[in-house]
């Protein structure tokens, strides 16, 4: 048999551990996109704010993590930092230990995306009518009802589909925690193949799990845009 011949047996030897890499991707997307959706929101409404002090350096904080690669932000927290002391211990939950290079990978990947999110979210509010607006001031509500009760419940589920977007390109992205050495599915198949000298299965196994994932996920978010097109 040749070396690089497409072997079942070995399919089906490397998959729990293909699975293993899948499931630590999904919870470090998962993970991300919660910190990303809560953080974008803050930042939207940090930029929005009347006060520069807060405005302004809102602003330059989302420029800064958007126009810098999330590789170099990953390395940087995750070798620069500690040299300073600034570290992350691991987290015991019970049975699960959560390694601090998932915490940070996780937190950098959300962080990242937040800026994106954010730009998102200040999208929707804009598009929120000024008779909105005038109507929570005539009616004397304080600013935290206006955004609780009439302005975010508009908001956000427009914007489903644009987050559903960005979610998708954080499975995808994810990818990138390889190089702080989270055990997510990429790296998994290359110690696989390291291991064993065979590249072909755990490479094309790790971009079918990829596919099987974002492709249906993408469709959904397809399903959600035609949803509210229909509504606009």
């Amino acid at each position: 048999m040749q070396a690089n011949a497409w072997d079942w047996e070995f399919v089906i030897e490397i998959l729990p551990r293909m699975l293993e890499g899948l499931q630590t991707t999904i919870s470090a997307t998962l993970t991300a996109f919660a910190l990303s959706a809560v953080v974008g929101l803050l930042m939207a409404l940090g930029r929005r704010s009347e006060n520069k002090l807060i405005s302004w350096p809102t602003t330059g904080l989302v420029e800064f993590i958007r126009m810098t690669p999330l590789l170099v932000q990953l390395f940087f927290f995750f070798y620069v930092l500690p040299q300073y002391g600034i570290r992350i211990p691991t987290i015991e939950l019970g049975p699960i230990s959560v390694g601090s290079a998932f915490i940070i990978g996780s937190i950098v990947l959300g962080l990242h995306y937040a800026t994106y999110n954010s730009e998102v979210y200040r999208a929707g509010i804009d598009a929120i009518e000024k008779g909105q607006w005038e109507a929570a001031t005539a009616l004397n509500f304080t600013p935290r009802h206006t955004w609780t009760r009439i302005i975010l419940p508009q908001a956000i589920p427009p914007m489903f589909p644009a987050l559903g977007n960005y979610l998708v390109a954080m499975f995808k992205e994810s990818a990138q925690l390889l190089a702080i050495t989270v055990m997510e599915l990429t790296l998994t198949a290359r110690i696989i193949g390291t291991e064993t000298f065979r590249f072909v299965e755990p490479i094309t196994m790790a971009g079918a799990l990829y596919f099987l994932i974002s492709y249906p996920s993408s469709l959904l978010v397809q399903r959600l845009e035609a949803r509210y097109a229909r509504r606009g």
